[in-house]
């Protein structure tokens, strides 16, 4: 008698359903999935929506350092042992996010390869993130900063999501917290991607390819004030 073949295990199937050490949450826009200084015992899991990750100093001065969209985990800090989180993860848009505790993810990443895979797929893409926006800061003028930022909001360059086009609402002062500038420089940027139809821009961002230009650009198209 052959014995039964076991189905492939889909890390995305085990992270829709609830289960052992695992549960699903719905939010709405401006909810707080946890905050600053809050015990580190899960992992989370963006299956549909958009959060922001802000910090506060201890002088009380916010800065936002990550948006973070649809296939995204956030939280991993506990599983190097992150006692407290260090940052605020608030969302953007109404949202659908998995909590996955610290045991339960422990478990699946020793026991199913599938998920390590895309686990380590997700840890190496924030590195490289985290790096690239490191150098970004530090080389780049605040006109190519503040385009780079719209693009990859908008999910320009990442072969697993589709470009939306459309970024949700986020204001002026968080892409300035983002990008190290003022919200003037924002607002003066932004109104001059719009003449030279890189972006449409009114309530909401909508971001064209041509952007690129910015981007690519070896030399930034307005000088620092």
């Amino acid at each position: 008698m052959t014995a039964k073949r076991q189905p492939s295990f889909d890390p995305k199937t085990f992270l829709a359903m609830v289960g052992e050490g695992r549960s699903i949450g719905g939010y709405r826009t401006d909810d707080t999935v946890f905050s600053q200084g809050d015990p580190a015992d899960a992992v989370f899991y963006i299956e549909s929506g958009e959060v922001k990750v802000t910090v506060v100093s201890e002088q009380g001065k916010e800065a936002v350092i990550a948006i973070l969209g649809m296939n995204d985990f956030f939280g991993e800090g506990c599983l190097g042992g992150q006692a407290r989180r260090i940052a605020t993860v608030t969302t953007m848009r109404d949202s659908v996010i998995v909590r996955v505790e610290k045991a339960a993810i422990v478990r699946v990443i020793h026991q199913e390869p599938a998920f390590s895979e895309m686990f380590i797929a997700h840890l190496l893409a924030r590195a490289i993130r985290v790096e690239a926006d490191l150098v970004d800061q530090l080389f780049n003028s605040s006109e190519k900063r503040l385009a780079r930022m719209l693009l990859l909001l908008a999910n320009f360059g990442k072969e697993e999501k589709k470009p939306e086009t459309i970024v949700a609402k986020i204001s002026q002062e968080t892409l300035a917290d983002m990008i190290g500038t003022t919200r003037s420089r924002v607002s003066f940027f932004m109104n001059k991607f719009r003449k030279l139809g890189y972006i449409d821009y009114n309530g909401r961002i909508e971001v064209h390819s041509s952007l690129l230009n910015v981007v690519l650009h070896e030399e930034p198209h307005i000088n620092a004030y």
